[in-house]
């Protein structure tokens, strides 16, 4: 089975990322079989979430459900078996060379995926993705020949890469594309209406690779559930507290805008975010953050499921596309992660010097790193 137009993330409800109130675990498996009943046919899950207990979660969640009445993807990457958790920073790349060299990489692709599908409960992933890569997970030979190797034994009937977890891969994505795209069916990027750049620079790459794209924060935070408003406080660790000031008025100020078109059409805000987002060539799949906010007022989780769940087939036109997209300009507005002319020394995990290599794929695809990658607003964190 491929990935439906409507997915639902083991990240959702705060359990295993800092945003909202943290499900419990009941509630956890509960939502989920809520989204299977709601219609929602695709299911993803990354191992380091919990170091793997959101997999059991959602195998329990799962069980005893038809294998081939859903779609389940798979995320590997982050090596929590023998690597060390730096902080807030998590644990390392399973590429990190103080780990392993590249003839061993194959070896953990096919360690990480068996584990995973155990914990899982089942025999095999509809899709398995590549988790936040480093430059070496976007181009490296080594890597991909291990994750044709799993599709090879059947472990998986589809790959794909998923960079993160914050913005920016552009052209380290689209270098992927080049190189592997004969490989890849699905990629992940960060897409809507509020968030155009940097994930609309990747599409025409996506398009020519016939790739197919699933977006994340569909939701942009929260604001297109409608129950963070101005003056919303988040907890202590929510990641959505690290965003630049001011987001959340200057986001709704924008909402504004949209409501008259998602009246139009009968749309739920959250819905006209999924039809923007669907309206583009390669976008085949939404895969919003569902979250259970905090304090009084807010939308139960389980609402914002059934909202996803009854996503009419529908695109929206072009001219309203174009519409939408001017509104929520946002180039510029942020540090994006990758490679990038901003960083200079030392390559990170999730940020690298702009190489040559990169440099010819900014030519080739009319970017220019300089002008499309730089933030331009006031520095943000």
């Amino acid at each position: 089975m491929d990935i439906t137009r409507t997915a639902y993330g083991t990240w959702n409800g705060g359990r295993f990322m800092h945003f909202g109130e943290p499900l419990s675990d009941e509630r956890f498996i509960s939502v989920l079989q809520h989204a299977y009943q709601s219609g929602i046919r695709t299911f993803m899950t990354s191992d380091v979430y919990g170091n793997g207990a959101a997999d059991e979660m959602l195998g329990r969640a799962l069980s005893g459900l038809p294998r081939d009445s859903y779609c389940l993807v798979g995320l590997i990457g982050h090596d929590f078996y023998k690597g060390e958790r730096v902080g807030s920073k998590g644990f390392p790349r399973f590429t990190d060379p103080l780990l392993r060299q590249p003839n061993d990489f194959a070896d953990y692709i096919e360690m990480a995926t068996e584990q995973e599908l155990k914990r899982c409960g089942v025999d095999h992933f509809d899709c398995l993705m590549l988790h936040n890569p480093d430059f070496t997970g976007f181009s490296s030979d080594a890597v991909w020949k291990g994750m044709a190797r799993v599709k090879e034994q059947k472990l998986t009937h589809r790959l794909g890469v998923a960079p993160g977890p914050a913005n920016g891969f552009s052209l380290d994505l689209l270098l992927c594309f080049e190189r592997f795209g004969p490989l890849l069916d699905w990629a992940m990027v960060i897409l809507n209406p509020l968030e155009p750049w940097p994930g609309t620079l990747c599409l025409q790459g996506a398009i020519q690779q016939n790739i197919k794209l699933i977006t994340r924060v569909v939701d942009h935070g929260g604001l297109f559930h409608g129950d963070v408003k101005p003056g919303h406080e988040f907890a202590k660790y929510d990641h959505r507290s690290y965003r630049a000031p001011g987001w959340v008025e200057s986001g709704t100020a924008k909402i504004e805008h949209l409501l008259p078109i998602a009246k139009r059409h009968g749309l739920s805000l959250l819905q006209l975010a999924c039809a923007w987002n669907l309206s583009h060539e390669p976008v085949k799949s939404v895969i919003p953050t569902l979250i259970q906010e905090i304090g009084e007022g807010a939308r139960s989780i389980e609402s914002k499921v059934d909202d996803l769940a009854a996503l009419p087939d529908f695109q929206l036109s072009a001219e309203e596309v174009q519409e939408i997209t001017a509104l929520g300009n946002n180039k510029g507005c942020m540090s994006l992660k990758g490679g990038n002319p901003e960083h200079q020394g030392e390559s990170l995990p999730d940020r690298w010097e702009l190489t040559a290599e990169l440099e010819s794929v900014a030519a080739r695809w009319g970017i220019d790193p300089r002008t499309d990658l730089l933030c331009t607003h006031a520095k943000h964190s």
